[in-house]
C-alpha cells in the first residue's frame, strides 16, 4: 500500500526495522530539547502529514524500550489518525517516571502502526444473545 507523506523534518522517513515489524519509529521534530517532569506531558511533533485512503487509520503507539526503560509513554496509546486528518503528526508524551526525561531532536519517540478498519452500522434491538460470560465484567472469566 503507498501513502502519501510530507516530510518538513530533516530526518529519514518512517520505515520498518525488519521484514516482519508491524511499526514504523516516529522521531521528534523539535528546535529544542523538551524536558519532561514526573507525570509531565507534552505533545512532540514529527514534521510529518500524511494522506491515508479512506478505511485505513494509522496508529500511534509507544515504543517498549522507553517506555521500559525511561517510563515514557504514549498518553492516548494508540493515538488514531484517521483518513481525513492532514496536520503534522503530533505524539502526546507523558512521563511515568519518578525522574525528569529530555527529549531531544532526532530521537524516536513512538511508533505507527498502519491497519484497516471497519465502519459499523449500528442495528437496534430489543435484545443480545445469550453467552456463558453474560454480563460479567473485568476480571470475570478467571484468573491465572
Amino acid at each position: 500500500m503507498k501513502i502519501k507523506i510530507i516530510n518538513k523534518s530533516p530526518h529519514n522517513l518512517p520505515h520498518y526495522e525488519t521484514d516482519a515489524s508491524a511499526g514504523m519509529d516516529l522521531r521528534a521534530h523539535i528546535p529544542e530539547p523538551v524536558i519532561l517532569s514526573p507525570l509531565g506531558r507534552a505533545i512532540i511533533k514529527t514534521g510529518l502529514f500524511i494522506e491515508l485512503p479512506i478505511g485505513i487509520e494509522a496508529q500511534v503507539r509507544p515504543r517498549s524500550g522507553l517506555a521500559a526503560k525511561k517510563g515514557i509513554t504514549v498518553l492516548n496509546s494508540p493515538g488514531t489518525i484517521d483518513a481525513d486528518y492532514r496536520g503534522e503528526i503530533g505524539v502526546i508524551l507523558v512521563n511515568l517516571s519518578d525522574e525528569s526525561y529530555t527529549i531531544e531532536n532526532g530521537e524516536r519517540i513512538a511508533q505507527l502502526v498502519i491497519a484497516r478498519h471497519e465502519r459499523a452500522q449500528w442495528e437496534e434491538v430489543g435484545e443480545l444473545s445469550q453467552t456463558t460470560r453474560g454480563a460479567g465484567g473485568f476480571g470475570s472469566t478467571g484468573t491465572r
